[in-house]
């Protein structure tokens, strides 16, 4: 049989694009899901650029959002989207932008806020298409957007023109709740499965985790992680716990096995998040890592990889799906990184560890009332990426006067293992509450089944302090206790001298009036979430102590009975006199661990303090915050470090090969597309945040020369 030239020639053209070449929807090609593709292995095919070009890496372009805050406050998280022609980006002032993603141009932006004064932080947006109705999801304040994604417009079909309130369907009343989403939630056919942030007080929302229909934003399942009568779970906490505790909620991300249908969940802590007394028991489904039917909420399995936690150590991440090699035989699962510097692996069907996994004794707690788990879970492997103790042999011997000055603070705390409860002496808590593991998350190559995990091992320095509940004698509230028991003091200090990333709230009066802190006190401003469960006699008494700051008369001795309250004095971090950390280096670090054997293949420092290199000394690593990506080309690229740089290593050897200062810390994890050949990778760079550096408000991409 004869074809005619033309025709036949067309005709194999097609067919070797269709079996030869990937699909423009090949996840792994495209940025078009948070961390890169539905199994959040932040992992590219592209590879363009090498290891042996790399170092001829130049920027692109530079988009300014115009939004960096004062004061080293700025803070952009977001891992950029790159779908529907453009790229999809959120500001330090919760501003949603589309850019052209070849050249940085801003082509519509949508303002939330609508010039009100924004709060929270946006880690990325979610996309959903059908046919010709493409849709960004995108949260600020208590509220989910959806937004047409070629124009920025409302979708007026969607919840109340436009945007569903987080706060509703909870159980309790909206009002007087705080709920926001920092991560974007995953797409499921036409669902939407979201999870919310909370705040970590005693007056906590609970954490459910819903379903909404994309097109009109109706919730079409919620799985109560708070358990409810009847549910499986439920015997784990005291009688009628899930009226009052708050917490245990999905704040980090998510994945998802589309083939399976199971959507991969994990839960942070139940609030209060350092004392139990008054939620004894093992606490399901906080910590958990949960495995539900994605199409109706189901439960399929869950482990919980901290029992009744104490020290604040929420999943940070979302898991990832990796498929491994154990014992010839080729195994799909799903791998969850922890605070704690821990990686599980498990079966993505069944839940079975891939590694053995131990019950291990740990330190009981001595505060009045609580009621600590006795074991704790440890993976046999791989080996922890962090330390896991502190004792007098950790102090810092950056110098002897370091040293010394850390030894004098410690002389009357308590030291250990991990796991150590908090208590009213103080603890030295280690790995800390920014980790071990943090919320940039892992990445995965499927080509040798190395995950790359950042992480820091700086240590915190934890104090408690009783309260008794209730009100005073008199009826008036006391602004000290009320300070203290909705975590004021975690960021600003007990005495309200702030923590070096938080201000201070000394002398508050001589820069504030008294109308515009209790504004904020409704409505938050920048990381400072709202507190609208306060009632007007509370925001009043609160006001009175920030601007003539008194003892809390309510403080002193309770009883077992439920009556006593226990906070603490902020997430202050164990530094020396200079401001380092008060631990021997490294400070922070990026593993290569091997999920076949269960192995650290190589372990780097990540980041330095120049001043400390000009002194000889090599690099110590520095906090971190923002994950790697990992590329086909040889490359693991991360920002994340207080250095301000943006780091390629050689993902074999765990070399530096490619290093750019940038204009703020990228406290954020990088994405990389194709855009007509040409390879990019774009960081934002906010600075500022948690780590306190100067504030930035850009993104760059960097590409390799044009072909001239």
């Amino acid at each position: 049989m004869k074809f005619p030239a033309l025709p036949y020639l067309l005709f194999c053209t097609c067919l070797f694009v269709l079996v030869h070449c990937q699909s423009p929807d090949d996840p792994y090609q495209t940025w078009s899901v948070y961390r890169g593709d539905n199994g959040s292995t932040a992992y590219s095919s592209l590879d363009q650029i090498t290891v042996h070009n790399v170092q001829q890496l130049q920027v692109a372009w530079q988009y300014h959002t115009g939004d960096g805050r004062e004061g080293n406050r700025s803070a952009i998280q977001c891992n950029p989207l790159l779908v529907n022609g453009l790229m999809y980006v959120t500001s330090p002032k919760m501003k949603l932008m589309a850019l052209d993603p070849e050249s940085g141009r801003e082509v519509w932006r949508f303002d939330p806020f609508e010039g009100r004064e924004a709060s929270g932080v946006n880690r990325g947006v979610t996309y959903w298409q059908d046919g010709t109705d493409k849709r960004i999801f995108f949260s600020a304040g208590p509220y989910l957007y959806a937004r047409d994604a070629s124009t920025g417009q409302p979708i007026t079909s969607f919840g109340s023109m436009g945007r569903v309130d987080l706060r509703e369907g909870l159980g309790r009343e909206p009002s007087g709740l705080s709920v926001w989403a920092t991560s974007p939630g995953i797409v499921y056919q036409d669902l939407l499965i979201q999870g919310t942030a909370l705040g970590e007080g005693y007056d906590a929302a609970p954490g459910f985790v819903r379903a909404y229909d994309v097109r009109t934003g109706n919730t079409v399942w919620t799985f109560h992680t708070l358990p409810q009568p009847g549910e499986f779970g439920y015997q784990t906490w005291e009688p009628d716990a899930y009226q009052q505790v708050g917490g245990t909620n999905s704040w980090a991300g998510m994945c998802l096995d589309e083939k399976r249908g199971v959507v991969y969940v994990p839960t942070g802590s139940a609030a209060f998040d350092f004392y139990g007394g008054n939620r004894k028991g093992q606490n399901l489904f906080a910590n958990c890592l949960l495995a539900l039917q994605a199409a109706t909420g189901e439960r399929i399995w869950h482990y919980q990889l901290v029992h009744h936690d104490l020290w604040d150590y929420d999943l940070p991440a979302p898991p990832t799906l990796v498929t491994v090699t154990h014992d010839g035989k080729t195994r799909d699962g799903v791998a969850q990184i922890t605070k704690m510097g821990n990686v599980f692996l498990f079966d993505r069907d069944s839940g079975e560890p891939l590694f053995p996994i131990e019950e291990r004794p740990v330190p009981v707690s001595e505060l009045l009332g609580e009621e600590s788990w006795a074991t704790q879970p440890f993976p046999v492997q791989p080996p922890p990426f962090v330390r896991q103790s502190f004792t007098m042999a950790d102090i810092t011997d950056l110098s002897p006067q370091a040293h010394d000055f850390v030894a004098r603070k410690l002389r009357d705390v308590r030291m250990g293992p991990m796991f150590t409860p908090p208590d009213t002496r103080g603890v030295v808590q280690f790995p800390g509450t920014r980790g071990g593991g943090e919320w940039g998350g892992p990445a995965f190559d499927p080509e040798t089944g190395l995950l790359y995990v950042n992480a820091n091992e700086i240590p915190m320095l934890i104090k408690m302090k009783q309260l008794t509940t209730g009100q005073e004698p008199t009826g008036i509230p006391d602004g000290a206790a009320l300070y203290a028991r909705n975590g004021c003091a975690a960021c600003h200090g007990a005495q309200l001298e702030g923590n070096g990333v938080f201000p201070a709230l000394t002398r508050l009066a001589d820069r504030m009036q008294r109308s515009q802190v209790k504004a904020q006190l409704q409505t938050g401003k920048g990381q400072m979430p709202a507190f609208p469960h306060l009632t007007a006699d509370e925001r009043e008494a609160l006001v009175n102590y920030l601007f003539d700051p008194q003892p809390a008369s309510g403080s002193g001795q309770g009883s077992a009975s439920g009556s006593v309250r226990y906070v603490h004095d902020g997430w202050n971090i164990l530094l020396d006199s200079l401001g380092y950390p008060g631990v021997k280096p490294p400070w922070g670090t990026l593993s290569a661990i091997d999920l076949n054997r269960g192995e650290i293949r190589w372990q780097v420092p990540l980041g330095e303090y120049p001043e400390l290199r000009a002194a000889g000394l090599p690099p110590t690593g520095t906090h971190n915050l923002g994950g790697p990506i990992v590329t086909a080309g040889g490359l693991v690229f991360i920002a994340a470090t207080r250095d301000e740089k943006i780091r390629a290593f050689d993902k074999a050897t765990g070399h530096i090969v490619w290093e750019y200062k940038l204009p703020a810390g990228g406290y954020a994890t990088p994405s990389t597309y194709e855009v007509d050949g040409r390879q990019y990778l774009v960081i934002a760079a906010g600075g500022g945040g948690k780590v306190g550096s100067p504030s930035g408000d850009s993104y760059l991409a960097f590409a390799l020369p044009a072909p001239q």
